[in-house]
């Protein structure tokens, strides 16, 4: 991905670094060919170029770019789970989840993390954002995800016997395990997406407090992944089901929903982030009787969003890491909402807005293992920066608009916002 040349300096604004202490009131952020080389107060600023490029913040906010942590670029307004693998051609897909990853990063997200993806799509459109073909954040691939057989997401019968190649890799033990993974380093990803246990979406045979692979598969899963440099993830939401994971070793959590004492204890004592995605429980739970979810799956996802509420709140006072994203694509839940998941963990969850936003930065790229490149301001990391109209750290819903946005800039170069729009 291109970098900016030139020098860029953007100030007037109260700017946040991404590390959550006191913001400072008149910042200004120095950066030269796509890197930052001063972030402070504008007083001590030193001095730049005649032609140096700025940006007038207006009073309002300068902050690190966001980080979606468990995004689907395959998914596009899923009314319902075959929708995933039947619905759409393979061709069809890839365009779609171009035009979502052009919409994360108006969103003001510059960096995400695929949850999983039908086929290897992602891993091609990581390659072309990076070879500045399409707009998007900067993207850690998963490609195909890893269930049980009879698993959550082994919803097609085999009557029809057109299997689900597509979206997951369905695995018999843990040697089927081991060859599952093996396909996707063949494909290139970096994040290998499981699925250990269940969900509040499959109330019959799949509840969240079902497990959807054993101990010795996950294992098999770990072992073959870290052989290969890449890291391993999972749809985490029964208690055991946690356990499991972090007992194999997994690098992260998705959801981490019913986390007791002993799981608490095994996630910290690795310092493993957890992913909790709960506005998406919220949004099934508000908008699923208008789409005629069934009671029982409304039912579940309330006691999921009680109880992931209650584990993100432990894990944080306890000293863990949280990030921020999770599961939009869906019809109640869809794409171009990912802030909506931020002003959620204030306003339902009862964080400090400036807590939420270091889940949001400095922790989501600590889970892309890019902390040395972005996440924060600071001098040395690239210029990934989001300029909004308004004080983010005491309004953070202001992020849930994009007419917010006076730029969204990437490697210090503008590219969405409304000063991308009006050049």
């Amino acid at each position: 991905m291109k970098t900016a040349t030139g020098t860029l300096v953007i100030s007037n604004g109260r700017l946040l670094d991404g590390n959550g202490g006191t913001p400072c009131d008149h910042g200004c952020l120095v950066a030269t060919d796509g890197l930052i080389t001063y972030v402070g107060s504008a007083e001590a600023a030193p001095p730049v170029p005649a032609d140096a490029v700025r940006i007038d913040a207006g009073g309002g906010t300068i902050m690190p770019g966001l980080v979606e942590a468990h995004f689907h670029p395959t998914y596009f307004n899923v009314a319902a789970l075959e929708d995933l693998d039947i619905k759409y051609p393979v061709e069809y897909v890839t365009l779609l989840a171009a035009c979502n990853a052009k919409l994360a990063l108006e969103c003001g997200y510059t960096s995400a993390r695929s949850g999983g993806s039908l086929f290897n799509i992602d891993v091609w459109l990581k390659k072309a954002i990076e070879n500045d073909l399409v707009p998007g954040p900067r993207l850690a691939a998963s490609g195909r995800e890893i269930c049980g057989v009879g698993g959550l997401m082994d919803w097609n019968p085999d009557f029809r016997k057109i299997g689900m190649d597509g979206l997951v890799l369905l695995v018999n033990g843990p040697d089927e395990a081991r060859s599952a993974v093996r396909k996707l380093v063949k494909d290139g990803v970096e994040w290998v997406k499981t699925y250990p246990t269940g969900d509040a979406a499959a109330p019959d045979v799949n509840d969240h407090h079902t497990l959807c692979m054993t101990f010795e598969e996950m294992h098999a899963v770990v072992q073959t992944a870290h052989n290969h440099s890449m890291k391993v993830t999972g749809h985490c939401r029964a208690t055991e089901g946690i356990k499991n994971a972090l007992r194999a070793g997994y690098d992260a959590i998705e959801h981490g929903t019913f986390m007791d004492d002993e799981a608490l204890d095994l996630l910290l004592a690795r310092d493993v982030p957890v992913v909790p995605a709960l506005y998406f429980e919220k949004a099934s739970v508000e908008h699923g009787p208008a789409i005629g979810m069934p009671q029982a799956v409304i039912d579940g996802h309330q006691e999921t969003l009680e109880g992931g509420a209650e584990s993100a709140r432990k894990i944080l006072a306890a000293g863990g890491r949280l990030g921020m994203g999770g599961d939009y694509g869906f019809a109640w839940n869809p794409h171009g909402d990912y802030a909506k998941e931020l002003a959620f963990f204030v306003d339902y969850v009862g964080l400090a807005p400036l807590t939420v936003l270091t889940c949001a930065t400095r922790t989501g790229a600590e889970i892309l293992d890019r902390s040395h490149e972005i996440g924060t301001l600071e001098v040395g990391k690239l210029a990934d920066v989001l300029v909004v109209d308004g004080d983010v750290a005491t309004s953070i819903d202001l992020l849930t608009d994009r007419n917010t946005f006076i730029a969204v800039v990437q490697g210090g170069i503008v590219k969405a916002g409304r000063l991308a729009t009006a050049r």
